[in-house]
């Protein structure tokens, strides 16, 4: 470990890997740079804008047999969301990127550029690439805005500087190509994880985060719309792309200070089966829907889609449709070959083929969502069924997900969120009366007794009117009594 001191403060700024170039000053933000025995103040790094996250600076853990620390950050923002990437230090002395992303981690490490990498315009959402390390399916790219950052970092970086990366999958791996510095750019690659198969130590609890933060990450707080002061129920740091349901102001609640990103109009509210705020007991665990939408194929047909999350769980979506309920997952492992263009794909050594293909669109959406979504948004969505299961990929220009879904009982749904079960059809027409019933016995004898009269009228006619007497004559005097 390398100390020196703060040029703006004096305070000593530490380098715990030979590699970093730049750190921030703890006391003072001043970003040092390391340039051979001198260091020099680059001027302030801004604040990162909001601190939900679990990992600090500090944080230790294992992946694939080797120790690692977090060691520094940089917070990164685009049209649609922001993610962290966490500078980590391994205990062999090699480095990689741990992100964080809506309760979604990668652990990266650079690896050797093959030959066969695309120019950062050339690269297609859906389309498979061999950077050096195999086939993987394009599955983002997008230009990005540092906001912030802490600790100490390889590069230099600060507030307003752009990253150009594209993102690759392959089954469980993962894959980035940084263009950031130009052409060639930098390969790293590695595979989803999770904080608790890393054994991760050092993690900021529920009273650190909030103590920063000025709110719980992964509580439900609610939030007062800025245009219309409606309620609308969110995630700090997770869910916090908020429609409001009663005006449709859209709002960034990803920081403190929420950002109103485009007022809406009052208008009539779609009713859905399950209300924002609901509450489901599933298992052992609470979950709460958090946000609804409504969408429409080309065709004209709409299912109403709700996001469900759990402070013990990951999100969820439960789908309503013509066809009944059911549960979808988004895929951390994706299915081979993973290309919306395929007729059938494998996962889990099970193989689905393709049934349909065509465009959906937000018709309105309302709650908190992971991302921002607005009504009119398109995507194209190509569904593979295997039995009563399905797979779905859905993408845009910028951006393709693998989700998988399982048919939900309608009764077990009512079961999760306590409701009550519909009320059973009244029988078609009014309720039924003695007279009601006599006409109908009379309809009944006639049609029985029709043949023989046809034959022999005169001899049975005379017999038939008076037993038709004594059966109606009692039941027309009866006092009424609706039958139901």
């Amino acid at each position: 470990m390398q100390t020196v001191s703060c040029p703006s403060c004096g305070a000593p700024v530490s380098y715990r890997s030979h590699a970093s170039v730049l750190a921030v000053c703890e006391y003072c933000r001043a970003t040092v740079v390391k340039e051979l025995d001198a260091v020099r103040d680059l001027g302030k790094m801004s604040e990162v804008l909001e601190d939900y996250s679990r990992i600090q600076v500090g944080t230790a853990g294992t992946h694939g047999g080797r120790g690692f620390t977090v060691v520094g950050r940089i917070q990164l923002r685009y049209d649609a969301g922001m993610w962290n990437e966490w500078y980590v230090l391994f205990d062999d002395g090699l480095e990689g990127w741990l992100g964080d992303a809506s309760g979604q981690y990668v652990m990266t490490t650079k690896r050797e550029l093959g030959a066969g990498w695309p120019a950062f315009d050339a690269v297609r959402v859906t389309h498979q690439y061999d950077v050096g390390i195999g086939p993987y399916v394009a599955s983002d790219k997008r230009v990005a805005r540092c906001t912030g950052g802490q600790g100490e970092l390889p590069f230099r970086v600060g507030e307003g500087w752009e990253a150009r990366v594209a993102d690759f999958r392959r089954g469980p791996s993962f894959a980035t190509l940084d263009y950031s510095d130009g052409t060639p750019p930098l390969l790293y690659a590695g595979t989803a994880v999770t904080l608790e198969e890393m054994k991760c130590q050092l993690l900021r609890d529920d009273e650190q985060i909030k103590a920063s933060a000025g709110k719980y990450r992964g509580k439900v707080d609610v939030l007062q719309c800025r245009s219309c002061g409606a309620s609308i129920r969110h995630l700090p740091g997770l869910a916090a792309n908020c429609v409001c349901p009663a005006c449709s102001t859209r709002m960034d609640a990803s920081s403190p200070k929420v950002e109103v990103l485009l007022k809406g109009e009052e208008h009539e509210r779609v009713q859905f089966t399950l209300a924002l705020g609901s509450v489901a007991k599933i298992g052992a665990q609470t979950y709460q829907v958090l946000g609804a939408m409504r969408r429409q194929d080309d065709e004209g047909e709409t299912w109403d889609e709700y996001l469900l999350f759990s402070t013990q769980g990951p999100f969820f979506w439960l789908v309503e449709s013509s066809e009944g309920w059911f549960r979808s997952q988004v895929l951390d492992d994706w299915p081979a070959p993973a290309l919306p263009a395929m007729p059938a794909v494998q996962l889990d050594g099970v193989e689905y083929k393709r049934t349909w293909v065509y465009q959906a669109r937000v018709l309105y959406a309302a709650g908190a969502f992971n991302w921002r979504v607005k009504a009119g948004d398109t995507v194209q969505v190509a569904e593979y069924e295997h039995g009563q299961n399905g797979l779905a990929a859905e993408h845009t220009p910028d951006e393709l997900t693998w989700s998988r879904s399982s048919p939900v009982a309608e009764d077990q749904v009512r079961t999760w969120f306590g409701l009550a079960k519909p009320a059973a059809k009244a029988a078609a027409g009014k309720s039924l009366t003695n007279s009601d019933i006599a006409w109908r016995a009379l309809l009944w004898i006639l049609g029985l007794n029709f043949i023989p009269l046809v034959f022999n009228f005169t001899a049975t006619i005379f017999l038939l009117a008076a037993g038709l007497v004594a059966l109606f004559l009692p039941m027309m005097l009866a006092p009424e009594k609706k039958q139901s």
